[in-house]
């Protein structure tokens, strides 16, 4: 008899995600009238860069003739992408990445799920708390997570750390013994950011214990402060302790192109072995490489023209955050987030439950938002909007949010 993985039946209800557009599709079946807004899941709502688009069509053409068609690509990536994004994003920093460390896939979101692979069942995993779900859900589903605690709303072999206002959003070192450390910053849900010298805080701690830090960096273009690291590689000692996730789907629009890669030092390496080299070969097992019209399209985005334009969307979005941010203070939340972020963080009003606030924007403002208890027990009592809407939707629900408050 084939034997299912027992691990997927320990898993809470289905994915946040997934819970807020049932309850989004619930509610606008019985309100079609509704002009709903939405402000929870982080999907882009601005066009892929000019330039961008333009070399996405010439590859296409590419693959219209037998002289220049491209089949199987490279299971790590093109050389034309991993050169670029190894110049433009870590060499223009100071940062010395080979290309061949660089490893591109369809979007952070998979790599982040699939570095699991090279690790083993029995490593202990910490993460911050509130926790983008797929760090947490993805090792539950390898059997690292040990059983779901329905009372605490937690698995019982993941270390929380809580990273809240009260602790200025850094979390501290695990009292427990961990093996393998989920970092992210910008943060993914509260939009604050760890400072180089909180990095180095866990760099150090990662290589006095072997730890494997796993660090995810898909926000770092929004990053506009000074001091705010944008690679972990910023901070001595990171090669042999981290690996970093990028994506380009927030910072150019690529949620429905899929485009990301990971960033695997050589000098990582536990147990005597490569971890760059154990990547390499789990790729080569289990994926083909991300689509060559794709990567063309990620490669122009280094370009002159393409940077230009992604800074101009960017920008776009940066404007939203702050009239978010803004527009809550001012109706009196407590809101954390949007400087360096798209991400929005705000505690309900009166002790709310994070659920109950949800149904209520949904309800009585029509604003589609994302309730912090989906990402922890640290998350309860809060909520995270997102800046990737229209900018004058987002205008309209934040007015609708006000009003709803004054009431």
């Amino acid at each position: 008899m084939a034997r299912i993985n027992e691990n997927y039946q320990k898993l809470p209800g289905s994915y946040l995600f997934s819970e807020i557009a049932r309850r989004t599709a619930v509610y606008q079946e019985a309100h079609p009238e509704a002009q709903l807004i939405k402000m929870g899941i982080g999907d882009v709502t601005r066009p892929l860069a000019p330039a961008v688009i333009e070399a996405m069509h010439e590859a296409v053409n590419d693959l219209a003739s037998a002289e220049t068609f491209h089949g199987y690509g490279p299971e790590q990536g093109y050389d034309f992408l991993r050169s670029a994004i190894a110049e433009a994003d870590f060499r223009a920093r100071g940062i010395e990445i080979d290309d061949d460390e660089i490893f591109v896939s369809d979007g952070a979101k998979s790599d982040c799920g699939n570095i699991g692979d090279i690790l083993d069942v029995n490593n202990r995993v910490a993460v911050c708390d509130p926790v983008y779900p797929v760090y947490v859900d993805t090792n539950a589903m390898a059997g690292r997570a040990g059983d779901w605690d329905a009372e605490a709303e937690a698995w019982t072999n993941i270390v929380y750390m809580p990273t809240t206002a009260e602790n200025g959003f850094c979390p501290a070192i695990p009292d427990t013994p961990v093996d393998v450390i989920y970092l992210c910053s910008p943060n993914n849900p509260t939009g604050t950011v760890l400072t180089a010298e909180q990095l180095k805080v866990w760099v150090d701690y990662a290589n006095e214990h072997d730890v494997i830090i796993m660090f995810d960096a898909a926000y770092e273009r929004f990053i506009t402060e000074e001091g705010v690291p944008h690679s972990i590689y910023e901070v001595p000692g990171a090669k042999t302790c981290a690996i970093e996730f990028r994506s380009f789907s927030k910072t150019a629009g690529f949620t429905g192109a899929r485009c990301g890669y990971t960033v695997v030092p050589k000098a990582l390496v536990r147990e005597g072995q490569s971890l760059n080299a154990m990547w390499n070969r789990r790729q080569c097992t289990k994926f083909n490489g991300a689509s060559y019209v794709i990567q063309k399209g990620a490669a122009a985005v280094y370009s002159e023209q393409g940077a230009r334009e992604v800074e101009e969307t960017l920008a776009y979005y940066r404007e939203n955050a702050r009239v978010i941010k803004e527009g809550l203070s001012e109706a009196g939340l407590e809101v954390y987030g949007a400087v360096n972020s798209p991400y929005v963080w705000c505690r309900t009003p009166g002790g709310m439950g994070s659920w109950d606030f949800f149904n209520e924007l949904l309800e009585k403002a029509n604003v589609i938002t994302t309730p912090g208890a989906g990402f922890g027990p640290s998350g309860e009592g809060y909520i995270r909007l997102t800046a990737f809407g229209d900018a004058e939707a987002t205008r309209t629900a934040v007015e609708r949010i006000k009003n709803l408050l004054a009431k």
